[in-house]
């Protein structure tokens, strides 16, 4: 009997050894070819030049694994950032009373605009962008950030050429190596050829040097950082604006962990003077509100912002998403206008406190263990550093020695070897039980 392949049933080595990868991709190839009958259609390229599995199905996969192997362990994950307390009810209520209403004769609609509600539109530029000069007209309703993150690349298409951040989220990095910007993996350092990498680390204080960095057509650039947890300074944006105006770029910011903001780091990139003619910003509600199910997002893009030609982005942009989008959910708008109101943003904001709280417990946990941290304070994540160590291999063993998930640094870029993501997304209880094991595991 044939046996199929998934993600699950994929030996690890796949993922780790190029070698590996191409038999992989043999073996799928001559899968295929005894069980179904071949188009004359070729596969795209592109697809083909995905170094692996995409990151966070690859972690559930092994996480699966493991708990086949045994049955009985409690597992903790402490790996993807996906938020566990309940979303505040005023926020609830509000999408289940849409929700009701569309039962009724008066309540019923269906299409909305595919840019969103205008409500909410307005909501969005007067509570988040209240000073910063940001139009309603200038904010997309989206299903979230991730998906908005595509539909920006789909704008640019892929003559464009771009740097991210190391480590970054992967997302950027996959989308255009989708898109076809990225060119091929170049498996002696880890990176895709046409990307530029800009080293993001403690030695340069999470911020790329930027006097040695290529110019690039877009920057993709997260603040505070997935996964380091790092929130850019003003200096700091303040010289990634300058660089972008200096080189003729474009700046895709992600503020998708704004709201977990504690000192004076800007929480957007338009407080920095300037950015309104080089930025794109895109936001979310998933990690403040609780909507990582639910999805509703943002992006803005300014009226300033211009290409090489003169014409306005965002007319492209309004393009590309009355082309590919419908627009959000009504209902999950109706959560968004709820999370907005005074009451909304106060509920919100104490549900964040509390993944903040479940933050400090992690970054004391690692302190009493000798470990140097960074994150945690400006973010649900907290990046844990193991010299001389692979972060695969330090996953593998926590896993195996205490049935706790977290993230391998390198699966965001080779930027995040020797490290691990920890989120503090997660029940009171549980993160008190993770940091109970994680001092037994490293005594």
């Amino acid at each position: 009997m044939l046996k199929v392949l998934s993600c699950s049933s994929m030996p690890r080595s796949y993922f780790l050894q190029p070698k590996a990868c191409l038999a992989l991709q043999k073996d799928v190839i001559h899968m295929h070819a005894v069980t179904g009958r071949c188009t004359k259609v070729a596969r795209n390229i592109n697809m083909e030049r995905l170094r692996n599995n995409y990151l966070f199905p690859e972690i559930s996969a092994r996480e699966l694994e493991h708990i086949k192997k045994y049955p009985n362990a409690e597992v903790i994950s402490l790996g993807i950032g996906d938020t566990t307390e309940p979303i505040p009810d005023l926020i609830a209520s509000a999408m289940s009373d849409y929700a009701r209403s569309l039962s009724t004769p008066e309540g019923y609609k269906g299409y909305g605009d595919e840019q969103g509600n205008k409500a909410l539109r307005k909501a969005i530029a007067q509570t988040f962008y209240r000073d910063l000069a940001v139009k309603d007209t200038e904010v997309f309703v989206s299903d979230g950030s991730q998906c908005d993150i595509s539909r920006v690349q789909m704008l640019l298409g892929s003559d464009v050429t771009i740097a991210v951040q190391d480590p970054s989220f992967p997302a950027y990095i996959d989308s255009s190596v989708i898109i076809g910007q990225a060119g091929d993996f170049q498996y002696n350092s880890g990176k895709y050829r046409n990307i530029e990498y800009m080293k993001c680390g403690p030695q340069n204080h999470f911020f790329p040097d930027l006097s040695n960095t290529l110019r690039t057509d877009i920057i993709f650039f997260c603040s505070p950082n997935n996964p380091t947890g790092h929130a850019a300074s003003r200096e700091q944006l303040e010289q990634l604006v300058e660089f972008a105006k200096e080189n003729g770029s474009i700046i895709v910011y992600d503020s998708a962990y704004a709201a977990y903001i504690t000192d004076e780091s800007p929480r957007s990139i338009y407080e920095i003077p300037g950015a309104r003619e080089v930025a794109i910003e895109v936001s979310s509600f998933s990690k403040s509100a609780g909507f990582t199910g639910v999805r509703l997002g943002w992006t803005v893009v300014p009226d300033e912002l211009l290409y090489s030609n003169g014409f306005p982005v965002g007319h492209d942009f309004n393009r590309i998403i009355c082309t590919c989008f419908n627009g959000a959910s009504n209902i999950a708008q109706a959560g968004g206008l709820a999370c907005l109101s005074p009451e909304g943003v106060s509920a919100m904001f104490s549900v964040v406190d509390y993944y903040k709280e479940n933050a400090q417990i992690l970054l004391d946990t690692f302190a009493s263990l000798g470990l140097k941290t960074h994150g945690g304070v400006n973010a649900p994540y907290v990046w844990v550093h193991f010299p001389g160590k692979r972060s695969w291999d330090v996953f593998n063993e926590i896993l195996g020695k205490t049935n706790i998930i977290t993230v391998p640094g390198s699966g965001f870029g080779p930027g995040g070897e020797e490290f691990i993501r920890v989120t503090a997304f997660g029940h009171r209880q549980t993160i008190l039980e993770a940091s109970t094991r994680l001092k037994s595991l490293f005594p």
